[in-house]
């Protein structure tokens, strides 16, 4: 059973707090259901997404499972419902799941037979199969890369998702390209349990460096990315809060002009 929904009142968004044992076994009953479920994060940039564009928001309200990604999103979770955590004596940080920290983890869902991998170039890609098929022994693992993404690859991922009728998706094509994918193919892809991993495919295969996970339960996997990909990363970490905050106000105060956007 999946846990209710629970808010992050000042940025307006809903998630579903979890540790990794119960992700699994979530996961595990989505697939056993046999239906089309997407399973995605939220962190700041997610967020930004979810407020200014009608796609993204769209696939975060219809997601089975909004995880607690960034570390400011699980803070101001923890901060909100600091009373329910108190009496079992659980860290705000022990609901914070990036991708890289259930995806390890994929063998111990019974059942799962069938994973497709999704993203990145082809050497990476093929190297996160080949990582996948050691961690669920026996099951089958295919992929297809995703550079140059366009029309034509997406039809062609269409068919091939089709033919191979995969038990879960590994989606790793970036913020909001893979939420744009979700959010227009979802209906024509075939039932299978979606997740939106960004980059996670390059770091199961080694290609990108993986931040130590004690950074992240320090909340400082942010300074991490920014030392190794300062190009891409510090707009997000400088510019984009600010930017977030300008659109929760907007929300705030003209909530009809803003709904849906």
């Amino acid at each position: 059973m999946i846990p209710a929904r629970q808010r992050v009142p000042v940025l307006d968004v809903d998630a579903t707090p979890m540790r990794v044992q119960e992700l699994l076994d979530a996961m595990g009953g989505l697939l056993a259901a046999g239906t089309t479920s997407t399973v995605v994060g939220h962190n700041l940039h997610s967020v930004t997404l979810m407020h200014s564009r009608s796609d993204v928001r769209s696939v975060y309200e219809n997601s089975s499972i909004v995880l607690l990604d960034g570390a400011p999103v699980a803070m101001l979770w923890g901060l909100a419902h600091k009373r329910q955590l108190q009496p079992i004596g659980e860290g705000t940080m022990a609901y914070r799941l990036g991708s890289m920290d259930w995806i390890p983890e994929l063998g111990k869902i019974s059942g799962l037979q069938r994973i497709a991998v999704i993203g990145a170039g082809r050497e990476a890609n093929t190297k996160a199969v080949s990582a996948l098929a050691s961690i669920v022994p026996g099951a089958s693992v295919e992929g297809m890369p995703g550079e140059a993404w366009d029309e034509a690859l997406e039809v062609a991922v269409l068919d091939w998702l089709n033919l191979f009728r995969p038990q879960l998706v590994l989606l790793g094509l970036g913020m909001p390209l893979q939420e744009t994918v979700l959010h227009r193919r979802l209906e024509q892809f075939p039932p299978a349990v979606y997740c939106a991993v960004g980059g996670a495919i390059e770091q199961l295969a080694g290609v990108q460096k993986l931040a130590p996970r004690w950074l992240g339960r320090l909340g400082l996997e942010w300074a991490w990315r920014l030392v190794l990909h300062p190009g891409r990363v510090a707009y997000r970490v400088f510019v984009e809060p600010w930017k977030l905050a300008g659109l929760l106000l907007r929300r705030r105060f003209q909530p009809s002009k803003t709904k849906g956007n």
